[in-house]
């Protein structure tokens, strides 16, 4: 699979290294900004505290 996507991008090897980072920040950027918080509130929807509450 990486051989497949390596071959299909254009330019040299700078290029095509400069290219996976960008994909691979956007990929990070959108799960940590987007999916984490969504599937989130799944797991933890009720945020309130019940210690000390006087």
């Amino acid at each position: 699979m990486y051989g497949a996507l390596w071959r299909i991008l254009p330019g040299p090897w700078w290029v095509r290294t400069l290219i996976l980072l960008v994909l691979l920040a956007a990929v990070l950027y959108l799960l940590y900004f987007h999916v984490f918080p969504w599937v989130f509130t799944f797991f933890a929807p009720d945020q309130e505290s019940t210690i000390g509450g006087g």
